[in-house]
């Protein structure tokens, strides 16, 4: 029996107890189940009755004794007891804990999915670059976490997309063709231009690709530069975020915003919404009547759309695209946009709490020999995507890079990552699962298959280590509902270390194969059942961190 049946069960419990008239509450939506931090104290515990109380007019202990009668009768529950202010600490029957790896091993791919944001379609924006350089250490910490954070969503039943923003238009891109031109004809990188060796390596690629380019009038090569460049780059970004298992269902692009009319069609949409002025020439936004720190300019007094106008433009496209809601992924540098953001939001009409979300990651710092690691000769001025898994591999340098909260700033130790020892991380998950196959492996040279789930003897596996394994798994689907829900993908690689460490510890305790002339007995097949739902929880998780599960190390 796993958490959520069991908090299916309890729930049965209170309408019973209701319908039986000793109990006067509404059946609760939810029943929270834990596993107690004493293991004498229960394979589970919930704090229903303390809930209910107040509804019910009576004491904690009381109502808790009677949930605690109706639950008594449940088959596959050994003992419930009432302890402390009213909690219920509930035993499981060995079979029914035991049924857990059987239902994991069972369900395979599918253990851990569930429908808790069914119904929910998700527009899930990360990365985002702009198509002036290689992608740096800042956005491959996006791409780990947001490809983690979609597979997350996805795992708990919410439709999700995930969109890269390409900003091809605006002045960073001509900044970005002048310097390509001037590179190419052997000059100087403007002041405000970009430097680095991958400057000179697409400026090569663009005259290779239009071998008279140089003679074109000026404005003509910077044209030519400005479209090959740009498409060029964008080629390699997304190429190197693909090496890294990253690939994006919708690539946007800036600049047809500003050639389908999508510009004028939002300015228009906020004018009609009365929250439009004009003064000193340009087009503004009235924003601080939605609590922004002062007013935004759409159209600048030039005639120039900004930046902003193009993030309403591309809003509005999202909504009218159908998501439910935005859930836009930004560096730490970019604090200070939520509060226009939600105020554009609101100005459109919608309710920012409802269908924006804005999730601010910190920095990350390379470490290599207790000295920070700055440079890349590529870049000229900061680390690559690239950088990072030439150093430690891409299994993980997506495991680091997603295994901390985003709010917390990582500091990022390539020596540590790159050891093939259980002090890395990663390796030690990796392990588990690689250790858990060659078991497997070796059964089967035995002649000892699984077998069917029904001849499989699950109240043998009664050893503490079996039972700590057991509900360690069977915590696993609560895991991914809650990181989903909480956007906490370090929560998922957080219980794949503590798996994996339960799983190397009932290892150490209980002989899974017959050693010499012994007998297979049902304790056998138990066990490979159990460590075949391990082996099979350890891949869903590293699955949803986009991370390998190698069967040999």
């Amino acid at each position: 029996m796993t958490p959520e049946q069991l908090s299916d069960v309890v729930r049965s419990a209170v309408a019973a107890a209701v319908e039986r008239g000793v109990l006067s509450v509404a059946v609760p939506d939810e029943v929270v189940i834990e596993r107690p931090k004493n293991p004498e104290h229960g394979d589970y515990a919930t704090n229903v009755a303390l809930r209910l109380a107040k509804a019910a007019g009576r004491p904690p202990r009381e109502v808790a004794e009677v949930l605690a009668a109706e639950l008594r009768g449940v088959e596959g529950v050994s003992a419930v007891d009432v302890a402390g202010p009213g909690f219920l600490n509930v035993t499981l029957a060995k079979d029914a804990l035991g049924q857990i790896a059987v239902r994991v091993v069972a369900a395979g791919e599918a253990y851990g999915r569930t429908e808790v944001l069914a119904g929910q379609r998700l527009n899930l924006e990360f990365v985002s670059a702009n198509p002036t350089g290689p992608v740096h250490i800042g956005g491959t910490r996006w791409a780990a976490v947001g490809d983690a954070l979609g597979r997350l969503l996805t795992a708990s039943g919410a439709q999700v997309t995930r969109e890269y923003y390409f900003n091809d238009a605006g002045a960073q891109i001509d900044r970005f063709a002048l310097s390509l031109l001037a590179a190419a004809h052997g000059r100087p990188v403007p002041e405000d231009g970009y430097a680095g060796d991958y400057i000179g390596e697409i400026a090569a690629q663009v005259v290779a690709a239009e071998p008279g380019v140089l003679e074109l009038p000026e404005a003509e090569q910077q044209e030519r530069f400005r479209v090959l460049g740009v498409d060029l780059m964008f080629a390699e970004i997304k190429r190197t975020l693909a090496d890294f298992g990253v690939v994006f269902d919708v690539y946007f692009s800036e600049r047809t915003l500003h050639e389908t009319g999508a510009l004028e069609k939002a300015v228009a949409r906020l004018r009609e919404q009365g929250h439009v002025f004009e003064a000193d020439g340009a087009v503004w936004l009235r924003t601080t009547t939605f609590g922004d720190d002062k007013d935004r300019v759409l159209v600048k007094s030039d005639g120039e759309t900004t930046y902003f106008a193009a993030d309403c433009a591309y809003y509005l496209d999202k909504r009218e695209r159908g998501f439910d809601k935005v859930v836009i992924m930004l560096g730490a540098d970019h604090h200070g946009y939520i509060g226009r953001y939600k105020a554009l939001v609101a100005a459109l009409g919608d309710d920012p709490d409802v269908n924006l979300e804005i999730l601010i990651g910190q920095l990350v710092n390379l470490v290599r020999d207790g000295e920070p690691l700055r440079m890349s000769k590529r870049a000229g001025t900061v680390v690559l995507l690239e950088d990072l898994v030439a150093a430690v591999g891409a299994d993980a340098a997506r495991y680091a890079l997603a295994r901390a909260s985003v709010d917390q700033q990582i500091d990022l130790d390539l020596d540590l990552w790159s050891r093939q020892t259980n002090d890395n991380p990663v390796f030690y998950v990796q392990y588990a699962h690689a250790r858990i196959s060659s078991l497997l492996r070796g059964a089967a040279d035995l002649g000892l298959p699984l077998g069917e789930a029904g001849d499989v003897d699950t109240a043998a596996l009664a050893h503490q280590r079996e039972g700590d394994l057991l509900r360690a798994l069977g915590e696993f689907p609560r895991v991914i509902a809650s990181a989903a829900e909480l956007r906490a993908p370090h929560r998922v690689a957080r219980y794949l270390e503590e798996l994996a460490g339960t799983y190397h510890r009932f290892y150490d305790s209980c002989r899974v194969l017959p050693r010499g002339d012994e007998e297979a007995t049902p304790v056998t097949t138990a066990r490979l059942w159990l460590c075949a739902a391990t082996a099979t929880v350890l891949r869903n998780g590293l699955a949803v961190l986009g991370v390998s599960a190698p069967e040999r190390m």
